[in-house]
């Protein structure tokens, strides 16, 4: 992104950001800059954390996998998760399954693995894609595998508070059930997010450019969390943290 910082550390530190105050994050598998931006907030946190990245044996508290972490959720006890898709729309759903009419897609994703499950429990639950555009940010998923809002009248403590992209950060509504643009990064404009997102979003009247990783947080990045990182992600360290 510039001589001082890649995007990914960028990226990174703004997750980390909307990690704080949180007593327990999660974060699944295949997600380095989430599993970055965890590992980050712990080392700056203020407050005791615990952090859990799926699949690794260093920075997990859990034994078998998947299983107690959603016990975990179930109990109250998570409060923050990273969650991406293959599409997401500006009702918050996110689409993890394919495009075009299931079961017939035309392109297949990774599938839900409890996306659902966690998205109606974890109250923090921010919303990571790195490429933004329209074909990604859609007016509506063709397949819905985490809601952004419950049935009216049900009970739902979960829910997502953000969406981060590589252009941009939007704060959800879940009283309007859609986006606020929140601030932009680097280089972009309101107009230029505007024509690469494929819903409509309100603007905060404050809308500025998102703040760029301090002194301190790429010490950490290129540091401790890169080395944390390489049992999992031994090659996002070497690509994109401008390691110690």
């Amino acid at each position: 992104m510039t001589g001082r910082f890649s995007s990914a550390e960028f990226l990174a530190a703004t997750l980390a950001r909307l990690l704080a105050g949180s007593r327990t994050v999660a974060v699944g598998t295949s997600s380095p800059i989430p599993a970055a931006a965890a590992v980050l907030a712990n080392l700056a946190a203020r407050q005791p954390m615990t952090v859990s990245l799926l699949g690794s044996s260093r920075t997990n508290p859990f034994t078998s996998g998947g299983v107690e972490l959603f016990d975990f959720a179930a109990q109250g006890r998570l409060d923050s998760f990273i969650l991406g898709g293959g599409q997401i729309d500006g009702a918050g759903n996110v689409n993890l399954v394919g495009i075009g009419g299931y079961p017939t897609s035309r392109v297949r994703f990774p599938g839900c693995y409890g996306s659902a499950y966690l998205a109606s429990l974890v109250p923090n639950l921010v919303l990571f894609r790195e490429e933004h555009s329209p074909r990604v940010l859609v007016p509506q998923v063709d397949f819905i595998s985490a809601a952004g809002r419950g049935p009216t009248g049900t009970y739902r403590p979960g829910g997502p508070s953000h969406l981060l992209t590589g252009r941009a950060l939007f704060r959800f509504d879940h009283d309007r059930g859609g986006f606020t643009l929140l601030s932009v990064h680097p280089g972009e404009t309101i107009d230029s997010i505007r024509a690469e997102t494929g819903f409509a979003f309100d603007t905060d009247p404050s809308v500025g450019e998102t703040p760029p990783p301090d002194a301190a947080a790429l010490v950490l990045l290129r540091g401790p969390v890169a080395a944390g990182l390489t049992e999992l992600y031994p090659n996002f360290v070497q690509r994109f943290l401008k390691t110690v």
